[in-house]
C-alpha cells in the first residue's frame, strides 16, 4: 500500500505543515553544503595529486627555484597552498642568494602552522550546520508527530465512542509522516558530516607531512653543503651564539 503524500499534506493541520516546511529548508541547507564541500574537496584532492609528485622531486633535487614555481603556479591544491606559505618567507632570501636562518626557517615554520589553520577553517566550514541537522531533525519531527497525536486524540475524544480507530487512523499516519521525514533529514547529514570529518582529517595529514618534508629539507639544507644548496654553515655558528638551534619539527 502506497503513501499519498500529497493528500497526507492536504489534510495535514498548520502545525504539522509548519514542521515539514522547517524540515525542507533543513534538508535543502545541508544538501547545498554537501555539494559545495564535495566539490571543494575533490578538486583539492586532484590539485594536490598532480603538485606533490612534481614538488616532491624538486625538493629532493634541491630545486629551491623550481618547488616555489610549482608552489605560485598550483594554488587550488591544500597541499601548495601550506608549503608555498613556507616558501614565502624564505623566496626573497633565495632570490638575492643570501643565507638563510635558524630565524627564518622558525618563519617559515610559523607560516605553515598559519596556512594551515587557515585551510583547515575553510574545509570545514559548514560541518557545524551537517552535525545541527543529523542532531535535530528527528527531534523536529518528533514534535510534529507528538502535536499530532494529541490532535488525534482530542479529535477521538470529541468524537466519542462512535470515532473508533478509523477516526483517528488518518491524523496518526499524519503524526507519524513527520517522523519519517525528520530521519529522512537527518541520516544524509550524518553520513555527510562523518564522511568529510574523514576526509579532512586526511588531507591534514597530507599538509602535515608535505609541510614537515620541507621544513626538515631547509634544517638539513643549512647545517651542510652539498650540491646546488645556496645555503651555508652560519646557522651552525648561530645556534652556538646565540643558542637558537632549538627548531620544532
Amino acid at each position: 500500500m502506497g503513501v499519498d503524500l500529497l493528500h497526507l499534506w492536504a489534510q495535514m493541520g498548520t502545525f504539522a505543515k509548519g514542521i515539514v516546511v522547517i524540515m525542507a529548508l533543513m534538508s535543502i541547507f545541508s544538501l547545498t553544503i554537501m555539494i559545495t564541500k564535495l566539490i571543494q574537496i575533490k578538486k583539492s584532492e586532484a590539485a594536490t595529486r598532480k603538485f606533490a609528485p612534481t614538488f616532491s622531486r624538486a625538493i629532493q633535487e634541491e630545486n629551491l627555484d623550481q618547488a616555489i614555481a610549482l608552489s605560485e603556479k598550483n594554488r587550488a591544491g591544500h597541499l601548495s597552498r601550506v608549503v608555498g606559505g613556507a616558501l614565502g618567507e624564505v623566496k626573497p632570501l633565495i632570490r638575492d642568494r643570501a643565507t638563510i636562518t635558524a630565524a627564518d626557517i622558525n618563519s617559515a615554520e610559523r607560516a605553515v602552522e598559519r596556512q594551515m589553520l587557515i585551510t583547515l577553517s575553510e574545509f570545514k566550514r559548514g560541518l557545524p550546520v551537517l552535525a545541527t541537522v543529523g542532531a535535530t531533525a528527528p527531534f523536529v519531527g518528533l514534535l510534529g508527530t507528538t502535536m499530532g497525536i494529541v490532535n488525534a486524540f482530542t479529535g477521538m475524544a470529541q468524537q466519542g465512542a462512535s470515532g473508533g480507530l478509523a477516526g483517528i487512523s488518518a491524523g496518526i499516519a499524519e503524526a507519524l509522516i513527520t517522523t519519517a521525514f525528520g530521519l529522512m533529514v537527518a541520516i544524509p547529514a550524518v553520513w555527510a558530516y562523518n564522511y568529510f570529518t574523514t576526509k579532512i582529517e586526511n588531507l591534514t595529514v597530507e599538509m602535515t607531512y608535505g609541510s614537515k618534508e620541507l621544513i626538515d629539507y631547509l634544517i638539513k639544507s643549512v647545517g651542510s653543503e652539498f650540491g646546488r644548496s645556496i645555503f651555508t654553515k652560519e646557522f651552525q655558528a648561530q645556534k652556538a651564539v646565540t643558542g637558537a638551534g632549538q627548531i620544532s619539527g
